[in-house]
């Protein structure tokens, strides 16, 4: 038949002539060009996935915002994306005869989604660095003595006669916990537009800092600019703003000018803070000095005793003791709250006199204060009962100042290090509990800081004096090297015999030819976040004894073949290598055994990746790679870590049988080609039960291009900031085609489940897709752009009674976006409401639900005794967020419900862009909301009450909620509103007025 028309045509071309050749032509292009519009649409639902990725990262890290032109540029591209999928719907086995008309359309829309991959592409970046500004409080402890410090900078803050402040004193004195809680007092002050901080580089980078600052002003300087051109730039956006400024640890010398600082003493309305430990620097910069001086006696004994515990002073004999230890605290604060932590837990005078014998000893004869600051951390480390402990510690040290990292990334590196034993232990879910362990003991000893960043999001760093204390310890002892210098391209190398070298984020920019570290001992070397583009076939000459090789983040292109003859390496990280396309042949390193490629450029999987036989951890999540061969995971059968999913254009997947074989496999995370295969991988779960933790893709693909599923860093990396999680076992399904005929199997160990474009949905419940039962350990639900879905969840009188509460029970974040037809969460027909739905949930956000006109059921708020964090936004219909259902029996006790509701954890409400919002809580309703920390309000111009209760004092006065830190108005959008808003007690408004804080 097909040659019949091709005649036929063949005929007409040579009667009619070109017109009909290129019909002819368009005809037989259909196919190809429909080819390539799925080719084209595929790259861009990647670019898009890649870059939302990147920006939940970004977020969850709390120091970079996306810009309006990525913002546009999402949202356009979601657009494209649904309508191009329903064309290729449409035209899928289109008749012959309609094909020439069509393909015209195809190549429109090809243009229209390769102009869209052409605008994502960015090169001036994603994001505008963001330093904690204009409403983002800083964790920091309470201060003890320094009050007066406080106030006399506070009161030249305030005032209009000094604008350049300098805070000056010795390592651990305080002035950064100053400052800190300053930073978060001046968030509630109107007068100031923004409150900008910034940890200033060591050496100084006057780049990284104009970068930093502008961030916090939410704009972006150029790139490829020169300084001074940069300078002029910041100095135009800084002169439109009256800021507060504080910029900490300061160590060299610089001008305002040479970075694009107004002068704030010309400039009213605007001050300067700089904390160094020289009053030459802050002298050069004309500050006002304010020095800040040791505790007192009393207040260093107040100190000691809150973190050693008030307890310990019951112990006979023990007062006069602990009083003399104190004293040789010196009434540095970082000394006593490090010594005190050393301390806590032991009741046994002849241990503490025998503390008090040593810390003498260490200090005795010694005049310089930083070695005394040196000697009395020491006592410290030295109290650390095991060696592993301390060489954990001092592992840390090879990290950058001021670096602030996750809780996997150090317990990898402590692993990768050998300071943890995998083979000892047994398995790597063991090696990473005894880091949790190891970690944990550092913390409360106080040798490392945990810093919280929204909701429980965990990160780690070292005090520079720590650090100080660490490096010094661990030259001459332990053997490890921490370079901290620019010229290393004009160095040709290092004689000394160091086993671990660190030049992490140096500025390296090119390793010379000639350049070789002479170091036989080496064991351990750290390159990371360097602009090194190559590296010298020499340079890997002398390092034989090299086990643990990082390059992450460096511009690498190529790596030698020299790097082969490492036989003794048995870790290779490469990771966000984006230049990187392709490594030399790997079979001789029969050693490795993790090689760590996410985020790498590379196209091919490496050669003789196959033969390594010891491989126990293989990342290659890369957005380039096309293929895995068949026939390669089998032979890697040491393998506990593995993760492989799509990131590029290309869709790689694994076979489950191979994956299968591999008996020590312990976390994965891999792409699954459909709902068969998800069914298939849940039915036979048994072949896969060394898995402790796992991540599934089931569709086009991941949120991430991170990788970390073993703890709460994945929840942080793959999903947003806003999660408090630990995530361990994750499932996404994603744009797959879902009916009503077809239930989705989910594992029964899950704990976290996205769902996402799946516009095609006809059941108008989750739990009529998804068999829900299984999921007793859900603990984060994700949903969003699934046209078809009107409820989370729908029980009636057909419904198992055990569908809701084993899984709603037990979740603590649920998170929908986009469900134009989502109307409740919870639609009860014909049952009642089960009385522990959401018990443990402790964050709702909404976002973009167009017909949701009531946010919570007021049967419900019982059992959300737990809820910490209530978000909507962009629900344009949202008439109440807490409300009575339209069946409501107005019983006493249900008026008194509706009267008077108690979300007794409540620590965040945001609305914002809710234009028909008239109330919070019912016309008449009143809000407990004792533990409230902080109220967003945008774009909600209807919502004219305030129904929350004020606390009463003792004498039946009204006070502020006792945890409330702020109030935040959007300057633009949100103009009047506070002027506009009712109150029920008439000085409601004056309490809370020095809480309120402009934004935007």
């Amino acid at each position: 038949m097909a040659d019949i028309v091709g005649a036929i045509f063949g005929a007409l071309s040579c009667i009619c002539g070109t017109p009909t050749c290129n019909c002819i032509d368009q005809h037989r292009n259909f196919n190809d060009d429909v080819d390539e519009l799925r080719r084209k649409l595929d790259g861009l639902t990647s670019q898009k996935q890649y870059i939302e990725s990147r920006i939940q990262v970004a977020e969850a890290r709390g120091g970079q915002m996306v810009g309006q032109q990525v913002q546009e540029w999402l949202k356009q591209a979601q657009e494209i994306n649904v309508d191009v999928r329903a064309f290729l719907e449409d035209v899928q086995g289109v008749k012959w005869c309609k094909r020439a008309c069509l393909d015209k359309r195809v190549c429109r829309k090809i243009d229209v989604v390769k102009d869209m991959l052409e605008k994502g592409s960015f090169p001036e970046g994603l994001f505008i660095e963001r330093a904690p500004a204009h409403g983002n409080t800083i964790p920091t402890e309470n201060l003890v003595g320094e009050i007066s410090t406080k106030e006399e900078i506070c009161g030249y803050l305030m005032g209009d006669e000094v604008g350049m402040i300098g805070v000056c004193g010795i390592g651990g004195v305080g002035k950064t916990t100053i400052m800190k809680n300053l930073h978060n007092d001046l968030q509630r002050e109107t007068r100031f537009e923004k409150v900008i901080w910034v940890t200033v580089s060591h050496p100084l980078n006057v780049f990284e800092l104009q970068k930093k600052i502008a961030g916090a002003m939410d704009k972006r300087l150029p790139e490829d600019a020169e300084v001074m051109m940069r300078a002029a730039a910041l100095m135009e956006i800084m002169r439109r703003e009256k800021f507060v400024l504080i910029l900490d640890d300061v160590w060299q010398k610089f001008t305002l000018k040479e970075v694009g600082i107004p002068d704030p003493n010309a400039q009213k309305g605007c001050k300067v803070v700089v904390t160094s430990r020289s009053i030459e620097v802050c002298s050069y910069l004309c500050c006002k000095i304010v020095k800040v001086q040791p505790l007192s006696q009393e207040e260093s004994l107040k100190l000691f005793l809150d973190t050693v515990g008030d307890d310990i002073l019951q112990v006979t004999g023990l007062k006069d003791i602990l009083k003399l230890i104190v004293e040789e605290c010196a009434g540095l604060p970082l000394a006593i709250v490090v010594i005190a932590a050393s301390m806590r837990g032991v009741d046994d005078v002849n241990v503490w006199r025998n503390a008090l014998t040593e810390l003498r000893e260490r200090v005795e004869g010694v005049n310089d204060w930083d070695d005394q600051i040196f000697q009395r951390l020491r006592f410290s480390f030295d109290r650390l009962d095991r060696l592993d402990i301390k060489r954990c510690f001092l592992y840390c040290s090879l990290f950058r100042e001021d670096y602030e990292f996750f809780r996997t990334e150090l317990i990898e590196g402590w692993i990768d290090d050998g300071l943890i034993d995998i083979d000892d232990l047994g398995s790597r879910q063991k090696a990473y509990d005894r880091g949790h362990a190891l970690l944990d003991k550092l913390v409360k000893n106080c040798l490392i800081e945990k810093i919280v960043y929204y909701e429980s999001y965990d990160v780690f760093k070292m005090h520079d004096v720590v650090r100080d204390m660490a490096i010094k310890i661990i030259g001459p002892e332990f053997g490890y090297m921490v370079k901290e210098l620019r010229g290393v391209a004009n160095e040709r190398g290092w004689d000394e015999d160091f086993r671990k070298l660190s030049l992490m984020a140096i500025h390296i920019s090119e390793l010379p030819v000639g350049l070789s570290l002479k170091c036989p001992s080496l064991s351990t070397l750290i390159l990371s976040d360097n602009h090194i583009s190559e590296i010298p076939k020499s340079f890997f000459e002398d390092m034989g004894t090299l086990k643990v090789l990082d390059l992450s983040r460096t511009d690498i292109e190529t790596l030698p073949d020299s790097i082969c003859d490492l036989e003794n390496l048995s870790v290779l990280r490469l990771r966000g290598c984006e230049r990187l396309k392709c490594l030399p042949f790997l079979g001789k390193l029969r050693a490795l055994k993790k090689l760590d490629l996410r985020g790498a450029g590379i196209e091919v999987v490496p050669q003789g990746m196959e033969i390594l036989e010891s491989l126990e951890y293989l990342n290659l999540i890369c957005r380039d790679l096309k293929d895995i061969p068949t026939g390669i995971l089998p032979k890697l059968s040491s393998l506990q870590y593995l993760a492989v999913c799509y990131l590029g254009g290309t869709s790689i997947k694994i076979d489950l049988e191979e994956v299968a074989r591999l008996k020590k496999l312990e976390i994965l995370e891999c792409r699954l080609d459909g709902l068969h295969e998800l069914n298939s991988f849940v039915s036979s779960f048994k072949n896969f039960q060394s898995l402790t933790a796992y991540g599934l893709v089931v569709g086009y693909g991941p949120r991430n291009d991170m990788g970390h599923i073993t703890d709460e860093k994945f929840s942080y990396e793959w999903n947003d900031h806003h999660s408090c999680l630990q995530i361990k076992r994750w499932l996404e399904i994603n744009q797959l085609k879902i009916d009503g005929e077809c239930m989705v199997v989910l594992p029964d160990n899950l704990e976290c489940l996205w769902i996402e474009g799946m516009q095609n949905m006809t059941s108008r419940s989750l739990n009529k897709i998804v068999l829900l039962e299984n999921a007793t350990e859900l603990r984060r639900f994700d949903m969003r752009w699934c046209k078809g879905i009107e409820c989370v969840v729908e029980l009636d009188s057909s419904s198992s009674p055990s569908l809701c509460c084993p899984v709603l029970d037990k979740l603590e974040g649920l998170f929908i976006y986009d469900l134009p037809n989502l109307c409740v969460l919870v639609r009860v027909e014909g049952v009642p409401t089960p009385p522990h739905v959401f018990s443990n949930l402790k964050q709702l956000k909404i976002n973009s639900c167009k017909e949701m006109r009531k946010l919570l059921p007021l049967e419900l708020l019982p059992a959300l005794q737990n809820l910490e964090k209530i978000r909507v936004w962009n629900c344009t219909e949202m008439e109440e967020i807490i409300a009575s259902s339209d069946k409501f029996t107005f019983t006493s006790r249900k008026l008194r419900m509706l009267e008077l509701a108690n979300l007794p954890k409540l620590r965040m409400l945001e609305l914002a862009n809710l234009p028909k919002l008239k109330s919070i809580c019912s016309a008449k309703g009143v809000m407990i909301y004792d533990s409230i920390e902080e109220i967003i309000i945008c774009q909600c111009p209807e919502l004219k009450r305030n129904p929350f209760q004020l606390p009463l004092l003792d004498n039946g006065k009204p006070s502020p909620p006792p945890r409330l830190i702020a109030i935040k108005i959007h300057r633009r959008y949100s103009e009047g509103w506070w002027e506009s808003v009712e109150w029920d007690h008439p000085n409601a408004k004056n309490l809370l007025q020095p809480y309120l804080k402009y934004y935007g």
